[in-house]
Parts: structure tokens; C-alpha cells; sequence
């Protein structure tokens, strides 16, 4: 199926489900709908930033979280963190070793989607999705702080939103 075609919940302001929708249609209409962000960083404290695939409908090329993506119609935002870790960069980790951290509210910057922030945190080996995912590496923070303020453009603005918030929020290793 393509990823158009998908059926997504779509929300109210207070992230109660109040119908589906297409992706397609919910991305065109900026109907507010659920995504998460994972933030993986290794045992040295270094993030995992993935470059999307060049393919991907929105920000293809683009710099971004660990892991992210929609909710599925009828799962929770915490089997969507374990789902996403899985499907992007090959981790089966049990969600207990997550960390939930706080969420976002829909804004243009997260593509009117109410964001869930997880992190984890251990000696884990990714292996990257070739049709999500261009490529990835461990950075250290101060390089994805230099990345974010030298060149935005290249990163998604979800990405620069969650890490921004993050670093606020004093969470980063």
C-alpha cells in the first residue's frame, strides 16, 4: 500500500481520536493526528541522527530523531516507539528500556501531529532501513548542536522542535 493510502487516526485538541483519515488527506488538510520521536543515544551520550530516504513524502534527504513516525490506527503512542525503533533501525528492544518523556503539541513544526518524546540509552548496534533511512551515525551533542544552528534547512523541522525541547528540558545525557 502506498504510504498515502494509510489510515491514521485523526484527533481533537485534546489528543482524543475523532475519526481517520488517509495520510495523504491528513497531510494535505493539516489535520492533527499522532507521531513519536525516538532519541537513542549510545553509552558515550552520542545521539543517533538518521539522514531520511530520499524517497520519504516529506522531508526526504533531511536530517532527523533516531526514530520517528505515525501512530497506526488503534495502537498507542508506547508500541509505536517500540514499532518505529524496530521497522528504522532494526532494535527489537523491550519497551520497559524506554524513557517517556514529554509531548508535543501539533504546530507546523511537527506537521500538526501531537508528538510523544522517547529516549534509550545503552550499547546498541543500528541497523538502518534502506526504504525509510539514507543513512545514520552516533554524533556527539555538541556536533548536532552545530549541525542544528548551521544549517536547519537540512534537518526536519520536527527534528530541530524535539531536540530543542529536549535539550530544555535538561534530559540529554
Amino acid at each position: 500500500m502506498n504510504t498515502a493510502d494509510e489510515i491514521l487516526d485523526v484527533v481533537d485538541p485534546q489528543d482524543c481520536v475523532i475519526g481517520q483519515a488517509r495520510r495523504g488527506d491528513i497531510h494535505v488538510r493539516k489535520l492533527w493526528h499522532r507521531a513519536v520521536h525516538v532519541l537513542l543515544f549510545n553509552p558515550d551520550g552520542e545521539l543517533f541522527v538518521q539522514k531520511r530516504s530520499a524517497t520519504k513524502d516529506t522531508f526526504p534527504g533531511c536530517y532527523d530523531s533516531s526514530a520517528s513516525g505515525h501512530v497506526d490506527h488503534r495502537e498507542d503512542y508506547d508500541a509505536c516507539a517500540v514499532r518505529e525503533l524496530g521497522e528504522e533501525l532494526g532494535l527489537n528492544v523491550p519497551f520497559a528500556l524506554f524513557r517517556r518523556h514529554f509531548q508535543l503539541p501539533p504546530c507546523a513544526e511537527t506537521g500538526w501531529e501531537f508528538v510523544w518524546v522517547y529516549s534509550l540509552q545503552g550499547d546498541y548496534t543500528p541497523v538502518v532501513n534502506p526504504v525509510e533511512i539514507e543513512s545514520g551515525a552516533f554524533m556527539s551533542v555538541t556536533a548536532v548542536e552545530r549541525l542544528l544552528a548551521a544549517h536547519p534547512e537540512q534537518c526536519a523541522p520536527s527534528f530541530v522542535r524535539v531536540f530543542r525541547e529536549f535539550r530544555q528540558h535538561n534530559l540529554l545525557p
